[in-house]
């Protein structure tokens, strides 16, 4: 063996949260994942931290163990008044949540919509369409669909580096092209 072994991907990811009831609201009311855990006393923990573990369900209707938990610390700082993507002083700048399709993606962003959570950005990327928001201790979240693979295989980077800012009110917040969506290719950007 001459280097580490390539993982699958990540696992989960565990959040520090100041409230743990409040940001339970949101992984369960906003983002739309199911607590399906969280620690109890027992013999050799007999005062377990506060902790909790929410599950979406994969392509194939199975649901993972957890893919997030939350553990409460009320002594975190307060995040910033105003979310923004880069220069937040918090360690997680923000994770990505894979939506079951384009249907799904903009089903929920309308409903997102109507129960008046702040859209933070609204972006086409090139290998994903994607919807920014934020939870209540300052960590990004983005909702995203995949484009297809073969509009960003042939370039990584190239899709990686291409951006376009899209309106985060109104009904143009709801907009999604699929029609004339780049196609990223290394022969394309030699």
């Amino acid at each position: 063996m001459t280097g580490p072994v390539t993982p699958r991907g990540v696992n989960h990811v565990v959040f520090n949260v100041r409230d743990i009831e409040e940001s339970h609201r949101f992984w369960t009311e906003i983002v739309g994942f199911r607590q399906v855990g969280q620690l109890k006393p027992t013999k050799e923990r007999p005062v377990p931290p506060k902790m909790r573990f929410y599950s979406g369900v994969r392509e194939d209707g199975t649901s993972h163990h957890h893919d997030v938990a939350l553990v409460e610390n009320p002594n975190l700082p307060k995040p910033p008044e105003e979310w923004s993507m880069f220069g937040m002083p918090v360690a997680v700048n923000h994770i990505a949540i894979t939506m079951p399709s384009r249907e799904a993606w903009l089903q929920h962003l309308e409903y997102l919509q109507k129960k008046g959570v702040k859209f933070d950005r609204r972006v086409e990327h090139g290998m994903t369409h994607s919807l920014y928001i934020h939870d209540p201790n300052g960590y990004g979240v983005e909702f995203v669909y995949d484009l297809p693979k073969e509009v960003w295989k042939d370039d990584i980077d190239g899709a990686l580096n291409y951006v376009k800012n899209l309106p985060t009110e109104g009904k143009e917040a709801l907009d999604d092209r699929v029609e004339g969506v780049p196609k990223f290719s290394k022969a394309a950007a030699e």
